[in-house]
């Protein structure tokens, strides 16, 4: 039981720190159009855990890396990806051609999903391990990410957004297909890395699943 408070807890203190960060996305963002496109997917993504966090709770380590990943479009969304501070700095100081924080937000759109993807697998289908699972979650995340495109594009479109604004942003007219490629780089990262770690979680969760099931 005590294990249990212990991560009720910590759901809490993630959820209430994601609260926080959107409150402070609302102060002054670079253009509500801009917040509202960086911020509802992780609006959409957390009310979906909070609804149905009764039913389905995934590891600490998933819920963990789901906050990071909400973290990053909160703040895309405040700043706008291509004015994002921190990278700007970065850009000016190692004399980048642009503002990278948008690889990083593709980046972890691959990392991230994969985890999810893969805890969903295991815990909720046949497929348990093995090249199956790899290839499955990798597609999951592939999907993800095209998914994200045509959302950027069907945005522009009824915004009535110049077309250079989503297929050619910071002068890059390969940037759709870099989304893509660091999503994909993110998810074999993430599987490859992570994937004993996660299993130490699962198997935590099993374990205190069945104990609170007695």
């Amino acid at each position: 039981m005590a294990q249990i408070t212990r991560d009720r807890l910590l759901h809490i203190f993630l959820l209430a720190s994601l609260i926080a960060m959107f409150v402070w996305s609302l102060i002054g963002p670079f253009s509500l159009f801009s917040w509202f496109f960086g911020v509802s997917p992780a609006v959409i993504g957390v009310s979906i855990l909070v609804l149905s966090y009764k039913r389905f709770r995934f590891t600490n380590l998933t819920y963990l890396l789901i906050w990071a990943h909400a973290v990053i479009l909160i703040v895309g969304g405040h700043y706008s990806y291509s004015r994002m501070p921190l990278f700007n700095w970065i850009r000016d100081s190692f004399e980048f051609s642009r503002n990278h924080y948008d690889r990083l937000g593709h980046f972890a759109q691959g990392f991230v999903p994969a985890i999810i993807a893969r805890e969903i697998l295991i815990r909720k289908s046949p497929v348990k391990s093995g090249k199956w699972l790899f290839f499955i979650a990798l597609s999951f995340c592939l999907a993800i990410s095209a998914c994200w495109e045509l959302y950027e594009w069907a945005t522009a479109v009824v915004a009535g957004l110049s077309m250079d604004m989503v297929l050619n942003p910071q002068g890059d007219i390969w940037d759709t297909q870099w989304d893509m490629f660091w999503a994909l780089t993110g998810a074999v990262i993430s599987l490859a890395a992570l994937s004993r770690l996660h299993n130490k979680y699962l198997q935590k969760q099993f374990l205190k699943e069945n104990a609170n099931s007695t």
